[in-house]
């Protein structure tokens, strides 16, 4: 169905990244959701009625929570595709990471209550009415919820939304906690089992488990997560497909939410080459990343010496001892100051977060190295933190 609609309804279907694009169909399927929702909490509310069963009757008003969750995403695609103002330049973007986390609170909420509601059954048992149309209602449900799990999870891997893939992670608990209701009323009839809240306590931690991913999947985007490594490799390769560019250090992406990237990074261009016609190929290479992935790019050029024999001797060994401290840090940026007396060697060092030692002890150790393999040379060393 979701298929059918968005050929109907949705031009250019086939372009995911373009905004106007992911919010189509992020209200397509936001309005879907809000009536299949409306129809399941209906249509479950009559079986819990029908057969007295605290789990059936809980996993209707869950559906009407569900469909809360949908307008909540169908408010968060209309306010995330608002164009930048004044006072928000990098535009709304992040309203989806939040929609998507809002989804996740409220399944949260509703297994807490589920859960209260679950313990009560069991300190007060009361019997399950058998109900063949209660039974029919619980087994569809199952049926439509699967379906929902599916075309959300997969419109949320197109169009790469953490709220779209909350929204399913929400439907597939959903589908869970409905057959293990169905097995409960099913074992009641066949044994006479009360096991009804028991049940309902197992749903409730299903639906938490459910509710913990889908928050953890929306909060780490809105804190700044690390990106993801193909896009970093899909950018460096990008950058130094040019051939004015020998290597590339210091990228940082920020993520202002799906279609509003930055990019920022320095390339390593040789230093006698001609100014004009290096700084039009770094130009060049912005307005490819631009149009290529969506993005934003600003390129800062680090002119670096290769025809030097003693600065490349120099690096060679320095970068040995860097090896020798930790294989995880890696130098950039390096220059050789020679003077009368003394001649500095200045670089910068990346060292990972998973680092113990501090920035002080690091350079007191590298600074100390140098001096032992040459004693006329200074090491002036910057830290930096690697962002990928």
């Amino acid at each position: 169905m979701i298929s059918l609609l968005s050929k109907l309804l949705i031009s250019n279907r086939e372009k995911k990244d373009d905004p106007a694009v992911r919010r189509a169909y992020g209200v397509l399927c936001g309005t879907v959701g809000i009536l299949l929702n409306l129809l399941l909490f209906a249509a479950k509310l009559l079986a819990g009625l029908l057969s007295g069963s605290i789990a059936m009757t809980a996993d209707a008003v869950n559906n009407l929570s569900d469909a809360g969750s949908s307008v909540i995403t169908l408010i968060g695609f209309r306010l995330a595709g608002q164009k930048p103002d004044p006072d928000h330049p990098f535009g709304h973007g992040r309203i989806e990471y939040l929609s998507g986390l809002a989804v996740a609170m409220i399944i949260l909420l509703m297994g807490f209550e589920l859960l209260k509601s679950s313990i009560g059954k069991i300190a007060n048992p009361e019997p399950i009415v058998f109900h063949p149309l209660a039974l029919l209602i619980l087994a569809g449900s199952i049926a439509v919820k699967f379906y929902m799990f599916f075309y959300n999870r997969a419109v949320g891997k197109q169009i790469d939304s953490a709220a779209m893939r909350a929204t399913g992670t929400d439907s597939l608990s959903d589908a869970v906690a409905t057959f293990v209701v169905l097995l409960s009323v099913l074992i009641a009839h066949a044994t006479n089992l009360q096991l009804d809240g028991y049940f309902g306590v197992l749903v409730s931690l299903f639906i938490f488990y459910a509710g913990f991913n889908a928050a953890k999947e929306t909060i780490s985007p809105l804190l700044g997560q690390a990106p993801d490594p193909e896009l970093v490799e899909r950018i460096t390769d990008l950058v130094l497909s040019d051939d004015a560019v020998v290597g590339i250090h210091d990228l940082v992406i920020h993520d202002y939410g799906p279609g509003r990237m930055m990019v920022s990074l320095h390339a390593e261009v040789l230093a006698d080459q001609d100014l004009s016609a290096i700084h039009d190929a770094i130009d060049n290479i912005e307005r490819t990343l631009c149009e290529t992935l969506r993005c934003e790019a600003t390129i800062h050029m680090d002119p670096i010496v290769t025809d030097d024999a003693f600065t490349n001797d120099l690096r060679a060994k320095i970068s040995l001892l860097v090896a020798d401290l930790d294989q995880g840090f890696t130098l950039h940026d390096f220059r050789v100051v020679s003077g009368p007396t003394h001649t500095n060697v200045i670089f910068d060092l990346v060292v990972p977060y998973t680092c113990k030692e501090s920035e002080a002890e690091i350079k007191a150790q590298l600074e100390a190295a140098v001096q032992r393999l040459d004693p006329t040379c200074f090491a002036v060393i910057k830290i930096d933190r690697s962002y990928l």
